[in-house]
């Protein structure tokens, strides 16, 4: 079992940024994939970013050059900053993470980000 904690979420103008953290309960050292998904009202959640053991990620189009995920493997943590937000990305930002191994899949419960125009 992995529990993780999402921490950062708020509400900020267009144009400005925030950083989201993700904690987990226990060391991730052997978790293959951490990332950040969202989902605004009324839509599926999507994929925002991952970030493999390894140090490579990815993003989704619509961040691209806006987002960047990093993960602190000592501090058992995951970020997801983001800048020049745009109204369209409220939602509420889940953490996941994907286990070495067997592949087990963990959901944090959600931080609410809101950008106002």
């Amino acid at each position: 079992q992995v529990q993780l904690v999402e921490s950062g979420g708020g509400l900020v103008q267009a144009g400005g940024s925030l950083r989201l953290s993700c904690t987990a309960s226990r060391s991730t050292w052997n978790i293959n994939i951490m990332g950040w998904y969202r989902q605004a009202p009324g839509k599926q959640r999507e994929l925002v970013a991952t970030i493999s053991s390894g140090g490579s990620t990815n993003y989704a189009d619509s961040v691209k050059g806006r987002f960047t995920i990093s993960r602190d493997n000592a501090k058992n943590l995951v970020y997801l900053q983001m800048n020049s937000l745009k109204p369209e990305d409220t939602a509420v930002y889940y953490c996941n993470v994907v286990t070495g191994g067997l592949g087990f899949v963990f959901w944090g419960r959600g931080t609410q980000v809101t950008v106002s125009s």
